[in-house]
């Protein structure tokens, strides 16, 4: 298994996360992109997108998916890996949980899959999604908000700035009580591979544990998040 939890940047900013994750795929299949958390009328632009963002990595060959449907019949197998895009995290959950997307995704994962999630992407990696209310809201109704929870009982948060984290504190506080949770600038990237946990990126992460926020350095994260 190798999982890529990116902050939410892309281009430029990421480029040494996508260059560790293009160092892990075979390039003989092309890469499955699941835009999904974005609304039905801008997947085009989407492409467009993720078309550009692969391309830094020298990479052409890619599927898109634009339903929960179509996802639930594409053969893993054939692609070398999955990549989930930003978006409203509520939306994309609930399109993953339909279809048996979501049991889907999760064997993929144990059995040596490759996934790149930005964003919302990544947020459904934690343990629960609700520290993004603020940011996403949970238009869609989504009652079961667990996620995949490959990060010890973490969960995410992403878009980390001055700005989205006034906005967002007091809510993390009381939403930390019973969720701890890491909050990523958008620079930053968390590897999980076989359980090893590995980071890129520079800029200080925030964790929220049991009301309480501390600032630190991607060095201490290791011990952190193994406590």
């Amino acid at each position: 298994m190798k999982l890529f939890l990116c902050g939410g940047g892309s281009g430029n900013q990421i480029k040494f996360a996508l260059n560790k994750f293009s160092s892990c795929i075979d390039r003989s299949k092309p890469i499955l992109y699941i835009p999904l958390a974005m609304d039905e009328d801008k997947y085009d632009s989407c492409k467009e997108w993720f078309s550009s963002e692969i391309k830094l990595i020298g990479i052409k060959n890619f599927d898109m998916v634009k339903s929960s449907l179509e996802l639930s019949k594409k053969n893993f197998k054939n692609y070398c890996a999955l990549f989930i895009g930003g978006g409203n995290t509520y939306k994309l959950l609930k399109d993953i949980k339909n279809n048996l997307n979501f049991e889907k995704i999760k064997e993929y994962l144990n059995n040596d899959g490759i996934v790149f999630g930005g964003s919302a992407g990544a947020i459904i990696f934690g343990k629960s999604i609700n520290g993004c209310l603020l940011d996403d809201g949970n238009y869609v109704g989504l009652k079961d908000c667990n996620g995949f929870n490959y990060l010890n009982d973490y969960s995410i948060l992403c878009h980390l700035n001055s700005q989205n984290f006034k906005k967002n504190n007091n809510h993390l506080i009381e939403f930390s009580k019973n969720n701890k949770t890491i909050y990523l600038p958008e620079e930053d990237t968390i590897i999980i591979s076989d359980k090893k946990i590995s980071f890129i990126g520079q800029k200080k992460y925030i964790i929220f544990d049991n009301g309480k926020f501390v600032k630190h350095n991607f060095a201490n994260m290791k011990k952190d998040i193994n406590k």
